[in-house]
């Protein structure tokens, strides 16, 4: 049977950049093989259900393939079945609905003034608490 250390698996499919990204993830706990929180030195094999948790997201990968080479992105993705939940996807979107970049003063203008701030209030519609 096929198998190969769960570090290397995760970094020749691209899920991490780098092995010693896919190591580290791994010794913090964040890599799990069917529901067990694995070592870096441990195996992976055809049909393992993997958990990956990176990015403040929470993967949920099928090992399709073995291969411990770093290979092209087209090759890689035939490697695993993605099964990580749509909603997991789109956690972020309804928080990041209506947020733009930071507010932006010109230089030279100093700090807002009274009626400034009440006209900012007013545009973003921030009430008193």
């Amino acid at each position: 049977m096929e198998e190969t250390r769960i570090d290397k698996w995760l970094w020749a499919v691209r899920i991490f950049k780098s092995r010693t990204q896919a190591n580290n993830a791994t010794k913090k706990g964040h890599i799990s093989i069917n529901g067990e929180k694995v070592k870096p030195s441990s195996t992976v094999t055809v049909g393992d259900n993997l958990t990956v948790k990176k990015n403040g997201f929470i993967y949920e990968f099928t090992v399709d393939k073995i291969i411990d080479k770093r290979v092209g992105a087209p090759i890689a993705i035939t490697c695993y079945t993605d099964n990580t939940p749509e909603e997991e996807l789109n956690k972020f979107n309804k928080w990041y609905v209506g947020k733009s970049k930071g507010e932006f003063r010109e230089k030279g203008l100093g700090r807002p003034t009274k009626k400034d701030r009440r006209e900012i209030e007013g545009f973003k519609d921030i009430e008193d608490l």
